[in-house]
């Protein structure tokens, strides 16, 4: 049976720290927080004075209730003063040799069955643990930032952590309200694991010029619902932080994908930090500050669709909801839309298609039947009429190249559901005409929707983030780590995702996971993207997720 902690310790108190001793005191413990000098710890109850006192502000706190959790928490700058506590977690930053000589001065001054947990992202608990005299008391305890507000707490054990000290500290995560996921000892944890190698991808893809920071993060806050964008993200976390979660994923896993990008490195030499520096990805009002202000790399407003050519009619050829979208937003934008349900009927509506501005390929169909469409309709339209497609999986060149006219043609992937969805990724390949890309910017932005600029490769910019993220979270499964349901509760309650990676995969198909993902492997070439077998082997099975009722998780399952 688990022990009811009273007694409990807070070593380190930046805005991670503060944060977790205010949780401890909201849930009626005594805690004492101790840091290494009076102006840290005065910062670290100005931390909790803020936070506590915005929760009254807000009506979610009485202010008695404030004045008690203050009261419970004895502020401190000596470890000795830790010599009583139950439990104490470690909340100090990120270097190996800090965390090891915290621990082993700790194991001098608490009692034997004191529980010492930390609250490392992403470095080895194992190895803090043996630095200390007690290793199999030695548990990790990852909140999330802020802690009074994310529900996520990852327990993690190493191979000697005692069970009756899981049981512990499991039990005190509900006592605080959180949701615990229960892991070994695993460089990132799940939600690091998970989260930083997409944001390294999308730094990567910026680092390359394939697409602008705007339009990266618009793409994934837009296209995918995710609270923020990666690069926005980055400068939130801290780019030296994030640096160093990657540098110890890479140690540990070799994979290519975790080594940080170069400008991230660069970045961090030059002070770039985000945030808390004023500059990162994006330049702010000053340091901490959350305001973005423009700077040289800002785009003009309206600039990508200047010199667009002139759009009244717009024919539309698909039957699917994809087409049915589109001709429905179009409608909506004041556009005259002319319909063709199949490329069959194209030529018996020549006269209707001959004139047209654009015309939008929506038909789901494989590449041959999309270059005969497009070999038609390279005939048909009359001379500067814009060809687009909303293919996702097929080289937008290819394409272009049946047409006959490839300076006319553009990609505009719209994500289903199209009325519902305010993205469009505009697709340009080495022979788009700027004046057409231009056109299929204000088209979107006349249609209510948020267009953003990339060139013609796998997966464009929300394909290419999204599914290597969700085939890592297979790997993890996989490899028997964590559970489908607590990779799925760590990514919503620990990033905020609106849907775990598994709830996802079953709604948009494994079928189509395993096709994007084999596709963005064949492209790249990079062994990190290759599809995980377990995917591969749910497919051929016939579990595709929702559509056949079984996927990952059994569509009859609440």
């Amino acid at each position: 049976m688990a022990r009811e902690l009273t007694e409990v310790g807070v070593v380190g108190l930046g805005t991670m720290g503060a944060g977790i001793a205010e949780v401890l005191a909201r849930a009626g413990l005594a805690v004492t927080a101790v840091d290494v000098d009076d102006a840290a710890v005065a910062r670290g109850r100005g931390h909790v004075d803020h936070s506590t006192g915005r929760a009254v502000a807000r009506g979610r706190l009485a202010p008695e209730d404030r004045d008690a959790i203050v009261e419970r928490i004895r502020f401190g700058t000596s470890l000795e003063d830790l010599a009583h506590a139950e439990l104490v977690i470690e909340a100090v930053p990120e270097r190996m040799e800090l965390k090891r000589a915290i621990f082993s001065a700790l194991d001098g001054i608490c009692p034997p069955d004191t529980i010492l947990a930390t609250n490392t992202s992403s470095l080895s608990v194992t190895e803090i643990a043996v630095a200390s005299g007690r290793p199999r008391k030695v548990i990790g305890m990852h909140f999330f930032n802020p802690a009074p507000v994310m529900k996520l707490v990852e327990v993690v054990r190493t191979v000697v952590t005692e069970p009756s000290v899981v049981e512990d500290v499991e039990a005190l995560a509900a006592r605080l309200g959180k949701v615990d996921v229960t892991i070994g000892d695993r460089a990132g944890f799940i939600a690091n694991a998970l989260l930083f190698g997409y944001l390294n991808h999308a730094v990567s893809m910026y680092e390359d010029r394939y697409a602008t920071r705007e339009d990266i993060d618009a793409a994934m806050t837009l296209g995918c619902g995710l609270p923020m964008g990666p690069l926005a993200l980055m400068d939130l976390i801290g780019i030296d932080t994030a640096y160093e979660v990657l540098d110890t994923m890479y140690e540990q896993s070799r994979n290519r994908l975790h080594a940080p990008s170069p400008v991230i490195r660069q970045m961090v030499t030059a002070g770039l930090l985000g945030r808390k520096t004023g500059r990162g990805f994006y330049t702010y009002a000053g340091r901490d500050s959350a305001e973005v202000v423009p700077d040289a790399l800002t785009p003009a407003p309206g600039g990508v669709a200047e010199g667009a050519r002139p759009v009244q009619r717009v024919g539309v050829v698909g039957s699917g909801t994809t087409a049915t979208g589109i001709v429905e937003v179009l409608a909506q934008g004041g556009y005259q839309v002319v319909a063709v349900r199949t490329p069959d009927e194209v030529r018996a509506s020549l006269d209707d298609l001959a004139d047209v501005d654009l015309v939008v390929e929506a038909v789901a169909g494989d590449l041959g039947t999309t270059q005969a469409l497009f070999a038609d309709l390279g005939e048909i339209c009359k001379p500067g009429a814009v060809l687009a497609t909303t293919a996702s999986s097929l080289p937008v060149i290819a394409c272009a190249r049946a047409s006959g006219r490839p300076a006319d043609v553009v990609g505009l992937h719209v994500p289903d559901p199209v009325p519902g969805t305010r993205l469009v990724e505009v697709v340009s390949t080495i022979a788009t005409a700027p004046d057409v890309a231009a056109t299929a910017h204000a088209v979107a932005l006349q249609a209510g929707k948020h267009p953003v600029s990339c060139t013609d490769r796998a997966g464009f910019i929300v394909h290419a983030l999204l599914f290597p993220y969700l085939n890592d979270a297979v790997r993890m499964l996989e490899a028997h780590y964590a559970t489908a349901d607590d990779i799925d509760a760590a990514m919503k309650l620990g990033c905020g995702y609106p849907m775990g990676p598994f709830e996802l995969l079953d709604v948009v198909g494994l079928d189509v996971a395993l096709a994007v993902q084999r596709e963005l492997y064949t492209e790249f070439r990079e062994p990190g993207l290759a599809p995980a077998p377990l995917l591969g082997h749910l497919v051929t099975a016939g579990y595709l997720g929702r559509t056949t009722g079984r996927g990952f998780r059994d569509s009859a399952r609440p």
